[in-house]
């Protein structure tokens, strides 16, 4: 095999991979990647639970294929300033040039590389890559990241069919917040369908999708889904397992509704969580009519306090948070304001974008 490609090609293909390689994986194939040399030229990287496969553009010497160490690799593309020629040689060895740069790398055999999923996709949609990467962005935030009850490490993927097309609702909760939004996109499915993309998953994909404008193509099969964005494949594998009814958990009757500045909300949030303590990120909210209060007190170190602006007409309230919870939901947000809407010191809180209704976050309290 020898190829020529460019520098900037190649270090925008292997940092798209960065994430799904594994570094410390006690199989060292997976921390390869596999490059396939013929008459079109591809990358293919997988953890076994996730897969990518993209074209590079190449001038193709002579047909070959190698795996290669894809950290290695990066570090070369990213320091070099020429084109790169790869050429591999005897006993897997792969030379890699780049204007007076010589270096080699131990490479691996084609062969020992772990097949990709064969998808067979009984149902494929379509929807824009801002959409989808804003969901993902509004959502992921809220899923476990080691939680023993597994279907929390990931987002729940709720397709809704409806007569002209189908209902998307992506969910993430780690059993203390959880975060909503839905969308229609156009398509088809046989029935609905609620699939769990594992956290891992959903975080690259929403890297890949930076760079794209144009529509995702999304199939969907038993065992897995597929995103196809431009000319990259990427495969996931679900997580088993059913997820909670999260319907149930959203409040839909709480009675104390206040708006606030979103922005004047982030930054008092940030200054009260300075005082509170590591381990519980508490701040307390006194709800009146016309301001809020956020109050964060440690024994050990002092209390801060601060007051701002609320459109709020019930009755007082005090009620507990974790400062880092709300920072997570309220940065996420887009709009001017934020609604919040209480029942009482123990029970779950519904935060929504104040001019909207498609995303809704729940919040647990804490006691203070």
């Amino acid at each position: 095999m020898k190829i020529k490609v460019s520098r900037e090609d190649m270090q925008k293909v292997l940092q798209n991979i960065q994430g799904i390689v594994e570094k410390k994986s006690t199989m060292p194939i997976l921390s390869h990647f596999l490059l396939k040399a013929a008459k079109t030229t591809t990358i293919i990287a997988t953890d076994l639970d996730i897969a990518f496969t993209r074209p590079l553009k190449a001038e193709v010497d002579k047909k070959g294929s190698l795996c290669i160490p894809a950290r290695k690799l990066f570090e070369i593309a990213r320091e070099v300033d020429d084109d790169i020629v790869l050429e591999s040689q005897e006993n897997n060895w792969l030379k890699v040039t780049s204007g007076k740069s010589t270096f080699k790398l131990m490479g691996l055999p084609e062969d020992e590389y772990p097949a990709l999923p064969k998808i067979s996709s009984s149902d494929e949609l379509n929807m824009g890559a801002d959409t989808l990467r804003n969901m993902i962005e509004k959502t992921v935030y809220a899923t476990g990241d080691s939680d023993t009850r597994y279907t929390l490490n990931g987002l729940l993927f709720h397709f809704v069919p409806k007569k002209k097309n189908i209902e998307l609702r992506v969910v993430g909760t780690d059993g203390h917040r959880l975060a909503f939004i839905a969308d229609d996109i156009a398509g088809k499915i046989s029935e609905e369908k609620k699939l769990i993309l594992p956290k891992k998953a959903a975080i690259e994909i929403r890297r890949l999708l930076e760079d794209s404008e144009g529509d995702v193509t999304i199939g969907l099969d038993k065992n897995h889904i597929f995103f196809s964005i431009d000319d990259i494949v990427f495969t996931s594998r679900l997580i088993e397992g059913t997820y909670p009814n999260y319907e149930q958990v959203i409040p839909q009757d709480n009675e104390k509704k206040a708006e606030i500045d979103r922005i004047a909300c982030a930054k008092a949030l940030r200054r009260t969580s300075i005082m509170s303590r590591e381990r519980t990120n508490a701040v307390r909210f006194d709800l009146e009519p016309g301001k809020l209060t956020l109050i964060s007190i440690n024994p050990d170190v002092g209390e801060a306090r601060e007051e701002i602006a609320a459109q709020y007409k019930g009755e007082p309230i005090s009620i507990g948070y974790n400062a880092r919870y709300l920072l997570d939901v309220v940065q996420t947000m887009t709009g001017d304001t934020v609604a919040f809407e209480l029942q009482d010191p123990l029970s779950p809180t519904l935060i929504r974008e104040g001019d909207g209704k498609s995303y809704k976050c729940v919040i647990m309290p804490m006691r203070i």
